[in-house]
C-alpha cells in the first residue's frame, strides 16, 4: 500500500522513495516521463538515484512535470 507520508515530492526524492510511496501509480507517472525501471527494479543503484539526477543524466524528462503529476496523486 502506498505511503503518502513522503510528501510533498521534490528533485532530491530517491527513485525507490516514488516507488514505494506511490506504487503503480509512481511506476506508471516514472515511465510516462521515461524513467525505465527495469524488470523487477534490479538496478539496485539507480533505486537511490534522485529524481534531479535522473533527469540531469537524461534518464528522465520533465522533472517540473513529474514533480506536479507525483504530488498531485496521492
Amino acid at each position: 500500500m502506498p505511503d503518502a507520508a513522503i510528501r510533498p515530492l521534490t528533485p532530491q526524492t530517491k527513485i525507490r522513495e516514488v516507488v514505494a510511496g506511490l506504487g503503480d501509480k509512481g511506476v506508471e507517472l516514472l515511465n510516462k516521463h521515461g524513467y525505465d525501471l527495469g524488470e523487477g527494479f534490479v538496478d539496485v543503484l539507480s533505486q537511490y538515484q534522485t529524481l534531479e539526477h535522473a533527469a540531469r543524466t537524461e534518464r528522465l524528462r520533465d522533472l517540473d512535470g513529474l514533480l506536479a503529476e507525483l504530488n498531485a496523486s496521492s
